[in-house]
C-alpha cells in the first residue's frame, strides 16, 4: 500500500499535498470563526457564499488556469501558486468587510484550482509504473480522508492556546513549506503540448471529456457520489443535533464513522483492481449510494441508523473517486493530461455545487426524509446515465477510417488504405469516438 512512498520525488510531492491539505483545513476552520466575528448571526450566510464562491472558482478558473500555465515549467507553476496561496492566506486576518472574505476567497480558491490539477498531471509521470499509481491514488484518497478527520481537531488544541487568526498564519506557513518541498523535488521531463489558441487550450480537456465514453460515465458516477456525499456534509448536524437531540462530540464521531468508510475502500481499492474493473468499482459505489439514500429515506431516524448509513454513503465515496485518476490516465495522452486532469477538477466539483444546495434546501423545506429521497432520485439517474454512457463492453482497439488524412500521412504508414485499427484516446488525431462505419474526425 506504502510502496509509492519509497520513490523520494513521489514521497516529496505526496508530503507537500498532505501539508497542503491540512493547511486548508485549518483556514476553513478559521475562516468560519472570522465570518462569525464579522457577521454574527449572519455567519451561515457568509459560509454559505464563501462555499458557493470556491466551488463556483473551482469549476470556472480551473480550465481556464490550466490553459495559460500550460506553456510554463511545470514545477516553477506549482511553487508560485503556493506561494500565492501562502501570502493570501496571511491577509486573511487583516480583513475588516465581508466583502473582503469573498475577494480573498475567489482569489485563494482560483489559485487551488490551477495547483490542484496540476499536481494530479504530475503524479502519472513520476509514478510511470501503473499498478504504483494506483497505490498512489489510494494514498491522496487517504490523505483526504484523514485530513477532514484531523484539521478539526488540531484546530481544537490550537484554539485552546492561540486566536483563530494564528490559524491563518499557520496555513501560510504551511503552504510555504510545500513550495520548498516542491522546489527541491526534480521533476521528471513532460511532453509538451502543441502551440494552440488560449481559448482551445483551455477547453481542450472539455472536449475530449465529451467525447470519450469513459469519461462521460465518470461525469455521470461524480454527481450520483456526490448526492450522498452532500447529504453527509450538509445535514449531518441537523441530523444529530436538531433531530436526535445529540451534542457536538457525536457529530464529529458520526462524521469519522463516514470517513472510516471512505479509508477502507480505498485501502482494498489496489487489490480490487487485480480483479474488477474501474468501471465496475466505481458503479458498485453509485449503487451503494442509491441504496443508502433510500434506506435513509425510509427508516426510522435514529443513531443506528445513521451509523449504519454514515459509513455506507463513506465507502460509495471511496469506491466512486478513488479510481478516478486511472480512468483519466488511460483516456489521455501525456501531454494532453493537465488540461484533462483540470477538466476532471471542474466536473467533480460541478457534481457538489449542484447537490450542496439541493441537500440543504430539500433538508430544510421539505425535512431529511425529502432530502433522502431527492438526492437517491440524482443519484439513481446518475448512475443509469453512467451506465449508458460508457458500456461494460467497450472496446479500447477500434477499426476506424481517417477520411481527411493523405494515404502518405505517418499515423497510416502501417495501414491499408485510410482504415487501421489501434487503441482509441482522444487527441488531435482522434477528436470524436469512432461512429457508424468507424470514422474519426479530427478535434
Amino acid at each position: 500500500m506504502f510502496e509509492p512512498l519509497r520513490d523520494w520525488r513521489y514521497r516529496r510531492l505526496f508530503s507537500a499535498q498532505c501539508i497542503a491539505l491540512l493547511g486548508t483545513g485549518l483556514t476553513t476552520i478559521a475562516l468560519a470563526l472570522l465570518a462569525f466575528e464579522l457577521a454574527g448571526e449572519r455567519a451561515g450566510v457568509v459560509m454559505g457564499t464563501a462555499l458557493a464562491i470556491k466551488m463556483g472558482a473551482y469549476v470556472v478558473v480551473a480550465p481556464l488556469a490550466q490553459a495559460f500555465a500550460e506553456r510554463l515549467p511545470r514545477r516553477q507553476v506549482l511553487i508560485l501558486l503556493e506561494l500565492l496561496r501562502g501570502v493570501m492566506v496571511l491577509v486573511l486576518p487583516f480583513v475588516t468587510e465581508v466583502w473582503q472574505i469573498y475577494v480573498l476567497i475567489f482569489a485563494l480558491q482560483s489559485a487551488s484550482a490551477a495547483f490542484t490539477p496540476t499536481l494530479q498531471a504530475t503524479i502519472p509521470a513520476v509514478l510511470r509504473e501503473e499498478r504504483l499509481y494506483v497505490k498512489g491514488l489510494a494514498l491522496t484518497r487517504l490523505a483526504h480522508d484523514l485530513e477532514n478527520l484531523m484539521s478539526p481537531l488540531l484546530a481544537a488544541y490550537l484554539l485552546t492556546l492561540v486566536s483563530f487568526n494564528l490559524l491563518f498564519v499557520g496555513t501560510a506557513v504551511g503552504l510555504f513549506a510545500s513550495a520548498a518541498i516542491i522546489a527541491m523535488t526534480a521533476l521528471p521531463y513532460f511532453e509538451r503540448a502543441q502551440d494552440r489558441a488560449f481559448a482551445t487550450r483551455a477547453l481542450r480537456g472539455v472536449k475530449i471529456f465529451l467525447n470519450t465514453p469513459s469519461l462521460k460515465g465518470l461525469t455521470a458516477i461524480h454527481f450520483a457520489i456526490a448526492a450522498g456525499g452532500a447529504m453527509v456534509a450538509v445535514n449531518t448536524v441537523i441530523y444529530v443535533q436538531s433531530v436526535l437531540g445529540l451534542g457536538q462530540r457525536d457529530v464529529a464521531l458520526v462524521m469519522a464513522c463516514f470517513g472510516a468508510g471512505s479509508m477502507s475502500v480505498a485501502l482494498l481499492v489496489p487489490h480490487l483492481l487485480n480483479h474488477v474493473k474501474d468501471r465496475t468499482i466505481m458503479l458498485v459505489g453509485c449503487l451503494i449510494t442509491v441504496v443508502a439514500l433510500g434506506i435513509g429515506a425510509l427508516a426510522p431516524q435514529t443513531l443506528w441508523s445513521l451509523l449504519l448509513l454514515w459509513p455506507l454513503l463513506g465507502a460509495a465515496l471511496g469506491a466512486g473517486v478513488t479510481t478516478a485518476g486511472r480512468v483519466l490516465l488511460h483516456s489521455s495522452r501525456e501531454s494532453d493530461r493537465p488540461a484533462v486532469f483540470a477538466a476532471h477538477f471542474s466536473i467533480a466539483h460541478a457534481a457538489w455545487l449542484v447537490t450542496y444546495p439541493t441537500a440543504g434546501v430539500v433538508g430544510a423545506w421539505f425535512g431529511l426524509e425529502s432530502a433522502f429521497l431527492v438526492l437517491g432520485i440524482l443519484a439513481l439517474l446518475g448512475t443509469l446515465l453512467a451506465m449508458r454512457a460508457w458500456p461494460a463492453r467497450l472496446a479500447v482497439t477500434v477499426e476506424h477510417v481517417h477520411a481527411d488524412l493523405p494515404l502518405d500521412d505517418p499515423h497510416l504508414v502501417d495501414a491499408q488504405g485510410q482504415r487501421h485499427s489501434h487503441p482509441i484516446v482522444i487527441d488531435d488525431l482522434h477528436g470524436t469516438w469512432p461512429m457508424a462505419g468507424g470514422r474519426v474526425e479530427r478535434l
